[in-house]
């Protein structure tokens, strides 16, 4: 059975470089450095033996986080162009094996629907990956409007990966231990997941899938901690005036993927909420990958009938970037 991950990250040296230069307030660059960063640059023989180890069949191939966001508008529109041709000829080269997500140029809001036109239509990528806000403006922001109406109209899906939060957060929310606890807890810990969902959720409460009833976002880490709160988050509708209860928006326009945290008690509560239909795989390469098929090996355990674990493993993402 042809298993898909839709979160599997790269990192080119030109961006890394660029990172570096920005002198951008992200610690978490430190996270890609050694064996990481040797399976972030690579997109050739050494991804593709891990991916037959682990049992992935197709990688679709995204810029790590925190992609172009934190740099100069131009810097960022001229690497959003050159690090898409860098997916679309991996792809090139093997199509049985990767697909991608475009990288946006947001501090560029112009430039980014036009490059993720081009990236759709022109090379051939399955929809984008952004990760949150662009420095203090979050993705509601009236500036990415027109990014949503182009994801909508070109009917792609837009993957909303975790950032760091902004440096007065961190300061007073996730500091006061020693500083690699403090970066865990803003990142990997907690951090990254809160500023991720609650991104999903200010799209939601300006209006966002209101305008565009067909737009659909991807959340990883099985929903970013928003689908374990739906109940709270319904109480939004009355202060808020949406035109559908939260939970609505949540099971029309979102899907959720597992992001490597392989777990029965995680997938069984999404597939509660959303619908199996909804429900997408990823490994969250390389930061989760681990040794002894786990990822084939997960999908094996799950309690599923063939025909669901087809969904769970392809169909979903191939119905959903219309290839079914």
């Amino acid at each position: 059975m042809k298993l898909v991950a839709v979160e599997e990250h790269f990192l080119p040296h030109v961006v890394r470089d660029a990172w570096a230069i920005a002198a951008a307030d992200d610690p978490t660059a430190a996270f890609d450095r050694g064996e990481i960063g040797a399976r972030l640059e690579d997109l050739g023989a050494g991804r593709i033996a891990l991916m037959d180890e682990a049992g992935v069949d197709v990688q679709v191939l995204s810029l790590t986080t925190p992609g172009l966001h934190n740099l100069a508008a131009a810097d960022s529109a001229a690497l959003a162009r050159h690090t898409n041709d860098l997916i679309a000829g991996a792809v090139a080269r093997r199509p049985d094996r990767f697909q991608g997500f475009a990288a946006l140029p947001t501090p560029a809001p112009d430039a980014a629907p036009r490059e993720l036109e081009r990236a759709v239509r022109d090379l051939g990528l399955k929809g984008a990956m952004v990760c949150g806000r662009t420095r203090d403006k979050h993705l509601d922001h009236p500036d990415f409007q027109p990014l949503f109406a182009c994801a909508a109209e070109l009917g792609v899906p837009v993957f909303i990966h975790p950032q760091i939060p902004l440096r007065a957060v961190r300061d007073a929310n996730y500091a006061g231990f020693d500083p690699e606890t403090d970066l865990a807890l803003a990142a990997y810990g907690l951090g990254w997941h809160y500023e991720a969902g609650l991104q999903f959720v200010r799209l939601v409460l300006a209006g966002t899938f209101d305008r565009h009833p067909g737009l659909q976002v991807i959340l990883g880490h099985w929903g970013e901690v928003v689908l374990f709160y739906l109940e709270r988050l319904a109480a939004l509708q009355r202060v808020a005036k949406l035109d559908r209860p939260v939970a609505d928006y949540v099971r029309d326009n979102l899907y959720v993927t597992a992001s490597g945290m392989f777990s029965l008690d995680y997938f069984r509560r999404c597939v509660e909420i959303v619908g199996l239909d909804r429900v997408l795989f990823s490994t969250d390469y390389p930061y989760q990958y681990r040794p002894g098929r786990q990822a084939r090996g997960y999908l094996d355990r799950l309690p599923l009938d063939d025909a669901d674990r087809a969904k769970l493993a392809h169909g979903n993402w191939e119905r959903l970037t219309h290839r079914d």
